[in-house]
This record gives C-alpha cells, sequence and structure tokens, in this order.
C-alpha cells in the first residue's frame, strides 16, 4: 500500500504541475470557462495556475505534502464553478462533447478524494 501512495502521490503532482503549466502557455483555453460573474479571468487563470504548480510540487516535498494536499482539496472545490459552466454553456465554444462535459463533474469529486488521501499521514 506503501508504494502504490507513493506512485499516486508522483502521479498527482505530475499531473498538477502539467495543469499549472498550461494555464501559462495556453491562457484563453482556461479563460473561456471561467464563469462571467467572477471578475479578472486571466488573473484567475494565472493564480489557479500558480497554486496547481505550488501543489503539484509541494506534493514532491516531504515538508510541503500534506498541506499541499489540503491545498489541492481547497482549488478542486473553488474551480468547480469553472466545470459547471462549461457544461451549461455547451464547452464554453470548445469541441468537447457533452458526454465528457457531463463526465468531468463527478471527476472532480474522485480528484478531491485523490487528494484529500495525501493529507494523511
Amino acid at each position: 500500500m506503501v508504494t502504490f501512495k507513493i506512485v499516486s502521490r508522483y502521479v498527482l503532482a505530475v499531473l498538477f504541475i502539467g495543469a499549472g503549466v498550461l494555464h501559462f502557455v495556453a491562457p484563453a483555453m482556461f479563460v473561456r470557462i471561467v464563469p462571467p460573474y467572477l471578475p479578472a479571468p486571466y488573473l484567475l487563470v494565472y493564480l489557479s495556475g500558480a497554486a496547481e504548480l505550488a501543489g503539484g510540487l509541494g506534493l514532491l516535498l516531504p515538508a510541503t505534502r500534506r498541506l499541499a494536499a489540503w491545498g489541492l482539496v481547497a482549488l478542486l472545490v473553488a474551480v468547480f464553478p469553472a466545470n459547471v459552466y462549461m457544461l451549461q454553456s455547451h464547452g464554453a465554444g470548445m469541441p468537447v462533447p457533452l458526454w465528457a462535459l457531463w463526465l468531468r463533474l463527478p471527476l472532480q469529486a474522485v480528484l478531491i478524494a485523490w487528494a484529500w488521501w495525501h493529507t494523511r499521514p
């Protein structure tokens, strides 16, 4: 179980580091899914990208591992409205199948549970 958790932590870290980098490399893609009632969409995309990078990198360091996992849980809850908005706006103009938009909603809960698991020793 310990080995599986270590591998899981590294996979989660790579996913978040990759997603964080994408927020800076292709911010327009993420700006499209920021709900219109939120201000400063580019700023929010950059902040969430920085949080993903910090969380992913933090998972790799023993001293910050648990705090990083809690931060990722909070981030995943905070960005959930973007997933809902993407569904409501039928992909926000992106060619995403409807089934994938629906799948993103419960997948967010899986990601939250996955990050939460890494808050435990």
